[in-house]
């Protein structure tokens, strides 16, 4: 039996982290650019993210601070936490499917170029294309 010495990272560190990095990406701000307002390595925003460190509170408020976000962002539907109610984004369901789609690479990129584009009326035509490809699909 291979023993293991590495400890595993705590879930909500690893949750912070994922928050941080969502953001960050939904920005298109690089983990050099936090790390160089922060005064730290991007290896160390890396390791944030990763939940392999550990975020401190003053740096937690420093970083929403620069991304423009509550604290409260970093814990909203982290794991074993209840929903409380009226708070938050955790209480729709349709929200945490638009995190967790923010989150892949595809929703990113059509994020930020949706985001783009001016004429409210290519976007509706976008919006129905999108519609008509996904039931194409069923």
């Amino acid at each position: 039996m291979i023993e293991q010495n590495k400890k595993k990272p705590n879930p909500i560190d690893v949750h912070v982290g994922s928050r941080i990095r969502l953001r960050r990406n939904m920005l298109g701000m690089s983990q050099e650019k936090l790390g160089e307002n922060l005064g730290i390595t991007f290896q160390q925003i890396q390791k944030y993210e990763k939940g392999t460190n550990r975020v401190g509170a003053s740096r937690l408020q420093a970083i929403a601070s620069i991304i423009d976000v509550p604290v409260a962002f970093f814990f909203e539907d982290a794991p074993g936490q209840e929903s409380t109610s009226g708070r938050g984004f955790s209480e729709d369901p349709s929200t945490a499917f638009a995190v967790q789609f923010c989150s892949t690479p595809e929703g990113l990129q059509l994020n930020r170029g949706f985001v783009k584009i001016a004429d409210p009326k290519v976007r509706r035509r976008i919006i129905d294309l999108v519609k008509s490809l996904a039931d194409d699909a069923d």
